[in-house]
């Protein structure tokens, strides 16, 4: 434990107050959290909140509450914060078309959205949205373009992986011509409670999700490991088919470098910004 850096094992507090952009008042019950971490609070009465036993690193702060538009900071974390006054915009409303009636198509949507959102995989089938009704779904035929948004938190708890999920959906888009699907949104974990049997099929599980994962691809690239953590980067060399004309279906023409791509290290402990140091 001597040989520990004291910055590893610090914990901080981010403090500050919550306030209404337009007369400055106060804002209560506000959620304040660190994005997709398990660090939240809500505001007390006088719109004050305190964040405790944060661990160093940078974070995106994120300050929400129904009828307000989502605050993002990005915060870096190496001392005790005490922010300035976050200001809460109240939220424009775009009206859309006004449909008379139930959503017949509500069901399909439904299942539509979680599909995309939640995925196809054995993790997947193991997660439940527990407010369902909090989701807006559209379908444009035109464009064939599917949204879903939410009017606030979505609670989701996910028994695969031993956590209460919050996540305010901001966007989902599925555009049914090229069949991208985007999404974006802010997320804060809890864990569940569960027996020690639980807690460590919990952990075998999160593992087996992480490895393979895009977060763990680039975490890998950060800390210069990418083949010793299982992954290989290739380039891939693309140009336009010049019998296009022939053959419409295949507009470029891909080719597939087998070699590794040169990436340049820079010495850290020297500061000499070279991409080649005597002292690495």
């Amino acid at each position: 434990m001597l040989l520990v850096p004291a910055t590893v094992l610090a914990q901080y507090t981010i403090s500050g107050k919550v306030v209404t952009a337009s007369d400055r008042k106060p804002v209560a019950n506000a959620s304040v959290f660190l994005n997709s971490t398990t660090t939240g609070a809500k505001t007390a009465d006088d719109g004050s909140f305190t964040l405790s036993n944060v661990r160093p690193g940078q974070y995106d702060l994120v300050v929400s509450l129904v009828g307000y538009e989502t605050f993002h900071q990005p915060v870096m974390v190496n001392k005790d914060i005490a922010l300035p006054g976050i200001e809460l915009a109240v939220k424009t409303i775009r009206l859309k078309e006004v449909r008379i009636g139930p959503n017949r198509n509500r069901d399909n949507d439904y299942a539509k959205f979680k599909r995309l959102f939640l995925g196809v995989s054995e993790f997947a089938d193991e997660c439940k949205i527990l407010n369902p009704n909090l989701l807006d779904f559209d379908y444009d035929p035109e464009t064939r373009i599917f949204t879903a948004t939410s009017s606030d938190f979505l609670i989701i708890e996910n028994k695969a992986l031993g956590y209460t999920i919050k996540y305010l959906l901001a966007e989902l888009t599925n555009d049914g011509n090229s069949g991208m699907t985007y999404f974006e949104g802010s997320a804060s974990f809890e864990e569940l409670r569960g027996s020690h049997r639980q807690q460590l099929k919990w952990q075998k599980n999160r593992l087996k999700a992480y490895n393979g994962s895009s977060m763990h691809f680039l975490r890998s690239a950060i800390t210069n490991t990418i083949e010793k953590e299982g992954f290989r980067v290739l380039r891939l060399k693309r140009k336009p088919n010049p019998d296009l004309s022939s053959n419409q279906r295949i507009k470029y023409i891909e080719t597939l470098v087998t070699t590794p791509p040169y990436v340049k290290r820079f010495c850290k402990a020297h500061e000499c910004k070279r991409p080649i140091c005597p002292g690495l």
